[in-house]
């Protein structure tokens, strides 16, 4: 499965330089480990910007999560 979710910039910036590896997100998409997400940046003003990352999710939790989210660690592709 190919997930689109939008990324504010400076979480973006913080995949980029690889201080950042997961994502904590609702599960409206029933997210499983091995799918690909394409992560879009947006900015302030929550226009796309046009770069984008495309991740591959390696872990997958629901620990200590709000009802409904989930904590996926994910590696660039």
């Amino acid at each position: 499965m190919i997930h689109e979710l939008k990324i504010d910039e400076i979480y973006f910036e913080d995949i980029l330089s690889n201080n950042k590896q997961f994502e904590i997100r609702y599960n409206d998409r029933n997210f499983k480990k091995d799918d690909k997400v394409i992560l879009k940046e947006i900015n302030s003003f929550k226009k796309f910007t046009g770069r984008e990352i495309e991740v591959k999710i390696i872990y997958l939790t629901e620990f200590e999560q709000k009802e409904g989210y989930v904590v996926f660690g994910f590696k660039k592709l």
